[in-house]
């Protein structure tokens, strides 16, 4: 008997996925709850567990590729000489399969033969010349009849330029945009473009958390100034719990979260998921640190379990790290406010009167005006701006 392996629905909002890795090979068994795949979806790669047991006999959908949800990706049968049935195992068109690389065989004909006939250069010299990013039409040959040798490129490196693009102005090329990639373009447009935002600032005397953080790094204890903001806006958030509020787009009505649970933006090479650290009011700066530092290692990877970055009441993102002075940030639907931390910058300050060097954080909050109005907005910053300047507070 065939049994059609289809591509898993891997979280809510999943449509398609990218096979990442088959953990299994063609003419292996498996048994229920052994891992198959993982596979990128809108959210994570998610390592996916067999359901069913019989041998896989035939991959569909290879490394790299993707397919819909409940699209055939392989084909099990019960005996591991079962004949397959045609009709579970869709075949790609022969047409379009044969098409693609005759094209590019077309093209790549006369670009080979400009190639071989620009330039007269050694097996080595044109390896070497590839490593170290030469242009050999800028390289005089001093082999055999002008032919460039490996001794020429050392030369030419003393004698010229980093070589320029020859690309015509106007070049480019286009990349698929990954399943996550997708999402999040489209999630943030949708937020962009359907909720009224608005920007409240406030610039933050930074001196005293930089010497809570310094005793706290002398007493072993190891924190990062995002770990500190998101530590104080948790606290915050309990003085002010209308800021710790959705909207339902569906119902038109206002959600108001049970409990404080704080999404923190990370950035990786897909794209940026917001693992989430549940009643972070809660927790104690070590705990919250940890946990924290975990989730963004798990997050990098593509690990992150679905518990782990859906749900969350509101967002913290930092951009203090690279320098960032102030920036605003999209909401998180369906919460209704976002925090945009900046880097601290060194900067004059007045104290009693007089100008002095400081250290300065400006932090931005974005709201949904649906949910949350200018004084509420303003009341929270008013309170977060009072625990970052006193530290202390974070650890009583």
């Amino acid at each position: 008997m065939t049994i059609p392996f289809t591509m898993p629905k891997l979280s809510p909002t999943m449509e398609s996925g990218v096979i990442v890795k088959w953990h299994k090979k063609v003419g292996d068994k498996v048994e229920p709850g052994d891992l198959i795949i993982e596979v990128s979806t809108d959210k994570a790669t998610v390592e996916h567990n067999a359901i069913d047991e019989g041998y896989l006999r035939e991959i569909i959908v290879q490394e790299g590729q993707e397919a819909t949800v409940n699209q055939p990706i392989a084909i099990l049968t019960e005996t591991a000489d079962a004949p397959i049935e045609k009709s579970a195992a869709p075949a790609p068109k022969k047409e379009e399969a044969k098409a693609a690389p005759a094209e590019v065989k077309k093209e790549e004909k006369p670009v080979s033969t400009q190639v071989d006939t620009r330039v007269k250069a050694s097996p080595l010299a044109k390896k070497l010349a590839s490593e170290q990013n030469l242009d050999l039409k800028n390289v005089e040959g001093t082999g055999p009849g002008g032919r460039i040798v490996s001794r020429d490129l050392q030369s030419a490196q003393t004698k010229t330029k980093a070589p320029i693009s020859m690309q015509p102005a106007g070049s480019f090329t286009e990349e698929t945009l990954t399943p996550i990639r997708k999402v999040i373009a489209q999630r943030l447009q949708a937020a962009k473009n359907s909720i009224p935002h608005f920007y409240v600032t406030t610039e933050i005397n930074a001196d005293a958390l930089v010497h809570f953080r310094e005793q706290l790094s002398h007493n072993e204890v190891k924190v990062s100034y995002n770990d500190l903001v998101v530590k104080a806006a948790a606290i915050a958030l309990r003085s002010h719990p209308v800021v710790n509020s959705g909207f339902n787009e569906k119902t038109q009505s206002i959600i108001r979260f049970q409990s404080i649970d704080i999404s923190v933006a990370v950035s990786y090479d897909q794209g940026l998921i917001t693992p989430i650290v549940p009643q972070a009011d809660h927790k104690t700066l070590t705990d919250l640190s940890a946990m924290i530092r975990e989730l963004a290692k798990k997050a990098k990877a593509g690990k992150l379990q679905p518990h782990e970055f859906q749900g969350g009441s509101f967002t913290v993102s930092n951009l203090g790290m690279y320098g960032v002075s102030e920036f605003q940030a999209i909401i998180n639907p369906p919460q209704a406010a976002i925090l945009a931390v900046s880097g601290i910058m060194d900067k004059p300050i007045v104290k009693n009167g007089q100008v002095v060097p400081g250290k300065t954080m400006n932090l931005t909050l974005s709201v949904d005006h649906r949910v949350i109005d200018g004084v509420a907005a303003a009341q929270f910053l008013q309170t977060l701006q009072k625990i970052l300047e006193n530290p202390i507070t974070l650890v009583i």
